[in-house]
């Protein structure tokens, strides 16, 4: 039972550094998909509107959603590949 006593106060002094970096994932997935749309979809330039690829849109709903995960590194290639310059991370 000792030795499990130590195990309470590690979790709780890291679970702020969880809480952050979901946030920090939270707002490049947002910054992403707001590129997305401005370059790709073009829903934000004054445009009219493009068409996005069917996983670049269920790429932003994940990112919606909170599963980040799953939506960033799609994003990250759809703009990588339309040579547009990644948002910062962080």
């Amino acid at each position: 039972m000792k030795s499990i006593n130590w195990l309470v106060p590690a979790v709780a002094a890291l679970m702020p550094f969880g809480v952050s970096a979901q946030t920090s994932d939270a707002n490049y997935c947002r910054a992403l998909s707001q590129k997305y749309e401005a370059y790709i979809s073009s829903k934000t330039m004054g445009r009219t509107p493009g068409q996005g690829t069917v996983d670049g849109s269920v790429a932003i709903e994940q990112c919606k959603a909170g599963n980040t995960a799953a939506g960033i590194p799609v994003l990250e290639q759809k703009l990588r590949d339309a040579r547009v310059d990644l948002p910062p991370r962080g």
